[in-house]
């Protein structure tokens, strides 16, 4: 299973994940530049039309797909993401993977909030789901650390509804909804959250509280 951490002191961040990806999967670092506009925009599995203007980014990305699971753009905004396993409907339909929302977030952001905004716009709209796994189907939600260098936050999705919260000086995040009604701002305002959406056999042996 895979981790992300953050913490902040007076002079420097620290950002940081591990992957969990088949072993088999090649696992790439790639360099994306930046372009004024992209008429069509295809990610993975979907479309998303006009988007623009899209910063450069270095990304950590599964070979296969059109997203990543970690990376950082020009303007110095960071994101790692987690597969969280929730009672959501309709992972197996064919929309956006959670990497691609990084991805989006990414490109399209200047500060960690425009990035936490990206995705929720993105899961709105489009939905998350399809197919994450390289040899096997694999189908999850999404939870993501995103910081820039003067804020963090955790957002956690299930489906298309979401959880977030500021990190003032560090936080983690593993395979598990951790919000509860410790949220700034919600979806569904004033519900338990990760007690609402979880699915708890997947997460239980995930052994993400203990990692986390």
């Amino acid at each position: 299973m895979c981790d992300t951490f953050y913490t902040k002191t007076l002079n420097k961040t620290l950002f940081a994940k591990n992957s969990d990806r088949s072993a088999n999967e090649p696992n790439l670092c790639l360099y994306y530049p930046a372009q004024e506009i992209d008429e069509n925009r295809l990610c993975t599995y979907l479309n998303v039309g006009k988007v623009g203007p899209i910063h450069s980014i270095m990304l950590v990305q599964p070979s296969w797909m059109w997203g990543g699971e970690m990376g950082i753009n020009d303007q110095g905004v960071v994101i790692g993401n987690e597969a969280v396993f929730t009672k959501s409907k309709g992972k197996k339909q064919a929309k956006l993977l959670g990497m691609d929302l990084l991805r989006l977030a990414l490109e399209l952001s200047a500060t960690a909030m425009q990035a936490v905004e990206v995705i929720i716009k993105n899961i709105q709209e489009f939905g998350q789901g399809g197919n994450c796994g390289f040899d096997k189907h694999f189908y999850y939600d999404n939870s993501y650390l995103i910081a820039d260098g003067k804020e963090a936050y955790i957002l956690e999705t299930a489906g298309k509804d979401w959880a977030l919260k500021q990190i003032p000086t560090y936080g983690a995040i593993s395979n598990r909804l951790s919000l509860q009604r410790d949220y700034d701002k919600c979806s569904k305002p004033g519900i338990d959250f990760a007690k609402t959406y979880t699915e708890p056999l997947f997460t239980f042996f995930s052994k993400a509280k203990d990692r986390q």
